[in-house]
């Protein structure tokens, strides 16, 4: 066999487990990795800041259901690309995060930039290890694929000592992992039917790691054989084509009300793939984690996730898309709730109803006409903040993979996300939607987009303050604004001075014609819309938020 640096061996084992491209910020540590880099294929996305390079291999592993890789320097890097290993960990996504090391002579001493990374990324990820010997380098590669799609699906940190990386060794290759699914039963399926059966208000809820297009619609073909409602968790709405009569809302953050009250009265649930969190129970409220009152069949990919706080009267461990399968094979209806579920859709059309927001520029017109006139396989993108709320609850996706957004939360997350989905799919329209402060965390990656040729559409909702804090701020704290308003740059300018098309929309009549001319550009484009201070929220004004504070306290 051929002598080889561990940077080359790297890299010919990226190529044999599939990988195309990469994000990073380069860093002296891993330099014969960036060599390695240099004789493959492998397209190398030089990125801004390392918590951007993490977001966008995070979100590629959203898109593709293989593992997003990144590479990040030692030290202030990886403490970087942590924020988007919590994104991985959080929305179950495939993920493999290589950092730069010390040398390994200089280990334990504080040397430069030292960090003990079992220690640092211990609870936040799957699994983290530091390769010492070359020669096992595809042993350990192949062992972090493994893990990272295995059971539920996260993020892998693999250290690199820059010694062990440039040492040479004649090792072989390792094969592609080959990740063990979970088959469910015939006799899993019959009795999950027999239990739908006995129930006389059911309701699905779909979500979770490990699905395609053909589980989307399989699981339309299931919820049409049995006519069963089915909800979504939170920013999984494209895991149901959302114009089906069978699609009931997603139980996110804001979800509809009569929805939240449907999960309650419900007195089965049948939980696909989806953990039973905090979001999708609006905090353990809508269900009692001590007293569920109703009956629970939870699958999940990981064994370990039925039970994890509520406890299931039929609990199975399996590949999702394989469940889903079986269940729309199965066939025949196994109860009658075509009242239950007819007004489960209608509920859902009256939530669709805009309210009308105050100012020229109306979020729920802008949000409705996108709704309307986007192919259904444009892919939306978004970070955290009220204005993400106007997509959740006004936008329908009809495709899946079309929605691309942190479960946990983080801002700065969408923009990023939006570069790792155009580069995926060049041929697709990408919008990513962005608060004036969500996008200023990451606005910096507008030179990877521009560089690397990722024509996304920005869409920045400028209100000029952190919305969702200044929302529980005034119920809280009414009239006492500290902290949560911002200062703002020119955004279609500085969208231009990047190479760019910019343009300010102030009036709703006008976005239409600022969106089409975005679209001719085929660069990155910004449109900032400029509202109007008293928007806080899908619901309600600023003022009327401080008037709850205020006669709450």
């Amino acid at each position: 066999m051929t002598q080889r640096h561990g940077g080359a061996i790297l890299a010919e084992q990226l190529k044999i487990q599939g990988v195309t491209r990469v994000y990073s910020v380069p860093g002296e540590s891993f330099l014969a990795a960036l060599d390695g880099l240099y004789e493959s294929d492998i397209q190398n996305v030089v990125c801004r800041q390392e918590g951007g390079a993490a977001m966008m291999a995070e979100a590629h592993g959203k898109l593709t259901g293989r593992p997003g890789v990144a590479f990040v320097t030692r030290g202030p890097g990886a403490t970087n690309a942590s924020s988007g290993l919590h994104v991985a960990m959080q929305d179950s996504t495939p993920m493999i995060l290589f950092v730069g090391q010390i040398a390994r002579a200089h280990r334990d001493r504080e040397a430069f930039q030292e960090v003990d990374y079992r220690q640092m990324f211990g609870g936040l990820v799957k699994w983290v290890a530091q390769i010492d010997q070359t020669d096992r380098l595809p042993e350990y590669i192949a062992r972090a694929f493994q893990i990272a799609q295995s059971g539920r699906p996260g993020p892998v940190v693999l250290a690199l000592p820059e010694d062990m990386l440039s040492a040479m060794t004649d090792v072989a290759d390792r094969p592609a992992a080959q990740p063990a699914r979970a088959m469910p039963a015939p006799a899993d399926v019959a009795r999950i039917v027999q239990m739908l059966g006995q129930a006389k208000r059911p309701l699905v809820v779909a979500g979770g790691p490990g699905w395609s297009a053909q589980a989307a619609a399989d699981m339309q073909r299931f919820a049409e054989g049995m006519d069963l409602p089915v909800a979504v968790p939170f920013r999984r709405q494209d895991y149901v084509n959302n114009d089906s009569a069978h699609y009931a809302g997603d139980l996110g953050v804001g979800m509809n009300p009569a929805l939240a009250k449907r999960l309650k009265d419900a007195d089965l649930l049948l939980v696909i793939g989806a953990r039973v969190g905090d979001i999708l129970t609006d905090g353990y409220t809508l269900l009692n984690p001590s007293n569920l009152g109703k009956t629970l069949i939870h699958a999940h990919p990981s064994p370990d996730e039925p039970g994890h706080v509520y406890a299931p009267d039929f609990a199975l461990a399996c590949d999702s898309e394989a469940l889903i399968a079986a269940l729309a094979d199965a066939g025949g209806r196994a109860g009658d709730w075509a009242g239950w579920r007819a007004q489960a859709r209608a509920d859902y059309e009256v939530w669709q109803t805009p309210k009308e927001t105050p100012g020229p520029v109306k979020m729920e017109q802008v949000i409705g006409w996108m709704s309307e006139n986007l192919p259904h396989d444009a892919i939306l993108t978004n970070g955290a903040g009220n204005y993400a709320a106007f997509v959740h609850r006004y936008y329908r996706f009809r495709s899946y993979k079309t929605q691309v957004a942190p479960t946990s939360g983080s801002m700065g997350y969408g923009f990023p996300a939006s570069i790792a989905a155009k580069l995926a799919h060049p041929e697709r329209t990408v919008i990513c939607f962005a608060g004036d402060g969500c996008f200023q965390m990451t606005c910096n990656e507008m030179s990877t987009a521009i560089q690397h040729g990722a024509a996304v559409i920005v869409i920045v909702v400028n209100n000029g303050k952190y919305g969702t804090i200044r929302m529980h701020q005034e119920k809280t704290y009414p009239g006492r604004v500290s902290g949560t308003m911002i200062a703002n740059p020119d955004f279609a300018a500085l969208a231009r001075a990047y190479g760019g098309y910019g343009q300010t929309v102030t009036r709703t009549e006008d976005f239409a014609a600022a969106f089409k001319q975005a679209q001719a550009a085929g660069v990155l484009s910004v449109i900032e819309l400029q509202l109007d201070d008293e928007v806080l929220s899908t619901g309600m004004t600023l003022s009327e938020t401080r008037a709850i504070g205020e006669s709450a306290n």
